[in-house]
Parts: structure tokens; sequence; C-alpha cells
């Protein structure tokens, strides 16, 4: 049994991770407790910087140094690590975030809320880059997928974001400690470590030549394509007959899926897709769910973000309709279940 933001902590352990550099804020803070103990049982660097900016920018060094690093926080705490996730991207240096997120905007509070979609999908820093962003659902996959983000991290090199919420951080649930499945790497010919034996290598984001720069962006955009095309990933219950789906993800995909089995038992066909990737979002798979359902409810704990990725892969076929419940607000599966009979009927779906 473990705790969702120990999880985080032993998959990345379990991963190779050996510097882990980070600035205190809840609902995040057993994440840097457990990593304070295991970095020194494994041999690796455990350090609290003096903040948020300090702790992204070690996390900058150590990765073009070849170490596997990460560093978590939590909404307002990310909203300062932006501007070295953007210098990580441009850099095409490999890390993994983790945002356990809160209710917002400003420092708001320390229950689970899911507001900080768009800053995470859409880079939240400056210039054109984006990044993985994965939304586990569970503690085991909370555990999994922190392992995978760190291969994803070298195999694209590029930073990379799990997206939890209070709820995900402090829910206990099993955990089997599986080997890491092994996948071919490719080596890190870039990194910083003595010019001995080799040519002096440079890394750097200051590009002057505004041609230059444009390449360097082009090349950044065809990564991003690879990833579009590789990454996406999603997770459907009940949707073989359904009529109607609900698309939620994390802690909202776990209230959603209760309330599909309590509508399902009242006769209504509805389904539920999850999507385990935020970015790249599953497009294709709801663009082939549009093609045979009448409805999709989009349910979020927020006033309504990943909407707007939903209706782009949709594209009108079918109406798309929200419900959420933002700044800390946690709905039940009957309260959804309420929604879901509510629109079902309005819709008059049969």
């Amino acid at each position: 049994m473990m705790k969702g933001t120990e999880a985080i902590g032993e998959g990345a352990v379990q991963a190779g991770c050996r510097c882990y550099f980070g600035y205190p804020i809840t609902p995040q803070n057993e994440i840097p407790e457990y990593m304070s103990r295991r970095m020194e049982e494994v041999g690796g660097v455990f350090l609290q910087g003096e903040s948020e900016i300090a702790s992204i920018n070690m996390v900058l060094g150590a990765a073009a140094a070849g170490m596997r690093a990460m560093t978590s926080s939590s909404s307002p705490g990310i909203s300062l690590k932006q501007e070295g996730l953007s210098f990580l991207a441009s850099l095409e240096l490999p890390a993994v975030v983790v945002n356990i997120n809160r209710g917002g905007p400003g420092l708001g509070n320390i229950a689970p809320s899911q507001g900080d979609y768009y800053q995470a999908t859409r880079g939240g820093g400056h210039g054109d880059y984006r990044m993985p962003v994965y939304a586990p659902a569970t503690v085991q996959e909370l555990y999994d997928i922190t392992m995978e983000a760190f291969d994803v991290a070298d195999l694209y090199r590029t930073p990379v974001m799990i997206l939890g919420d209070g709820m995900m951080g402090q829910i206990v649930e099993p955990v089997v400690m599986h080997e890491r499945k092994k996948i071919d790497l490719p080596p890190k010919d870039y990194i910083l470590d003595g010019a001995q034996g080799r040519p002096s290598r440079i890394i750097k984001s200051l590009i002057l030549d505004v041609k230059l720069m444009e390449e360097h962006n082009w090349k950044l955009k065809r990564k991003y394509d690879l990833m579009r095309k590789d990454l996406p990933r999603h997770d459907e219950f009940m949707t073989e007959d359904a009529k109607m789906v609900i698309v939620a993800y994390g802690t909202a995909a776990r209230i959603a899926k209760g309330a599909v089995k309590r509508v399902r038992s009242e006769g209504l066909q509805v389904g539920l897709l999850r999507p385990v990737t935020l970015w790249p979002f599953p497009e294709d798979a709801l663009r082939n769910l549009s093609k045979r359902v009448k409805l999709i409810l989009v349910f979020e704990m927020s006033t309504g973000q990943m909407i707007d990725d939903v209706k782009l892969a949709v594209g009108g076929r079918i109406p798309c309709e929200f419900y959420g419940r933002p700044g800390g607000v946690v709905a039940s599966p009957q309260e959804i279940a309420r929604i879901i009979e509510r629109h079902w009927l309005q819709r008059e779906i049969s």
C-alpha cells in the first residue's frame, strides 16, 4: 500500500532518477520528503533549493550533465518553473516535472482541482514548445507512468510533465512494484561531462541569428509531430455500445466511472473515455467515437479547459457539453450520474 506521492517517488527511483531538486508546497510535500530519504539510500542527490526557480534550473544543470533528474511542485510553484521548462525544451534536455494540482487561481487552496490543464498542455512558458503531459488516475499508474516518463524524456530529449491533483497525491492504494520495461534509448551524445578525448560541446538556447532560430523551431516542431504520432494514450470503459460518452481524466475520471456504472444499471448506454496523455491528446480515439455516439459530456474539476481539445477532436460532428466543479470541490458519482441522466433526457437519446 502506497500513497500517491510516494508512488511517484519510488517510480522515479526505479527509473534511475538520481537527482531530485524541489521546494516545499502542499499538497505535494510528501514527494520531496520521500525523495530526501531515497536519494540518500541509492547514492543520489537531494537538494531543497532556495526557490522553485532555483530548483528547475538545478534540474536543467543535472540534465545537461547526463543525469536523470526531476522536480515536483503544485500549481503556483509550477508557474514559477515555467521559464525553466521553456529553456529545457529549447535546449532539448530530458527531465520529469510533477504537478500535484491544487485549487486556484492565485494561492487558492490545497484541495484537488484540474485548473492547470491549459498551463500544462499549452507549454505554460514562452516560445514555440510543447511537452508530453500524462494524467494518471490510480496510484499504480502514478508509479508506472513516472517510470515511463523518464524513458520518454530521454527518447525525445524533452521535459515531461505528470499532472495529478491533491486527491491523487494523498490517496492510498495497492501498488505492484514490477520491473521497468526496457526500451532502446539513444546515446546521450550531447551531455557536458568534460571534453576529454572529444571535441568540446555547447548547449545553448540563445540563437541571435533569426534564420538559425527559425531552423531550430522547425526542428522542434518535427519532434513534436513525432510525439503526436507515437505517444497518445487513452482508456475506454463500456464504450462498445455507448450512445453517450463521458470524457474525463485523473480524479474526475474515477468519479465518472462510478457514475457510468450507476446509469448503466438503469439501462442508459453510457461509456467513458479517459485520456491518459493530455498532450498529445488522443484525438483519433475521440474522432472515431464521434462517428457512432450521439453526445459527448466532458466532466472536469475546473470551469472547462479540456473541453476545447475534445471539441477540436470531434470537429462539430456531434454535440459536446460540459459539467465542471472548480476550486477544489469534488463531485460524487451520484451527482455526475444525475447530470448524465439530465443530458440524456434533454437530448432525447434512445
